[in-house]
């Protein structure tokens, strides 16, 4: 997973998976891509950030269920009770976290769970009753993407356990395109 350089073959496997219909938000170009990382404060990890640009900002198709929503918004579902989201903070965690289960294991579980939802990463979008896809865009997890939900946080790819997908969006991209479960791993 290079989160600087997009592969070509990514970028062949986005624009087939995106496709060119009207279920495809137009791309924002790479001015208003740029401007909105230096709005932020972050470099978006590659191939997402080519997708954006040149592809698609957003597909009401998916991934996932309820449809990749565009760079700047938020699921429907998101809550308009939540604090403004700071995107060039890291992100806090590299291993799963089911809050419900913590054995202390985390300083302050609030402050964390706080910035689990709002810090370094952007939502994909929704699977619906709040379980969403995050691409984490700071920190040491940058380029995986998570599923968060109400209960917990779950990194997605092979190497987390879970599901046979690769890592990153391409990975997560892939997976879906094949019509595969995302948690497809015994």
């Amino acid at each position: 997973m290079n989160n600087d350089q997009a592969d070509p073959a990514d970028l062949a496997l986005l624009r087939e998976a995106f496709g060119a219909g009207d279920e495809c938000t137009p791309a924002l170009g790479w001015e208003a891509v740029r401007a909105f990382e230096a709005e932020h404060g972050i470099v978006l990890p590659e191939p997402y950030r080519t997708c954006v640009a040149e592809i698609t900002d957003g597909s009401r198709q998916g991934p996932p269920a309820y449809g990749l929503v565009g760079l700047a918004e938020l699921p429907a579902d998101w809550g308009g009770e939540r604090k403004a989201r700071v995107l060039a903070e890291p992100f806090p965690l590299t291993e799963l976290w089911l809050w419900e289960e913590d054995d202390g294991g985390h300083e302050d579980p609030e402050a964390v769970l706080d910035r689990v939802h709002d810090h370094g990463t952007i939502v994909l979008g929704t699977d619906g009753c709040a379980m969403n896809w995050h691409l984490v865009v700071t920190g040491p997890h940058r380029g995986h993407i998570w599923q968060i939900t109400d209960m917990g946080a779950l990194p997605f790819g092979a190497e987390f356990g879970h599901t046979t997908a690769e890592p990153g969006f391409a990975g997560w991209v892939r997976h879906w395109a094949a019509g595969e479960e995302w948690f497809d791993a015994a």
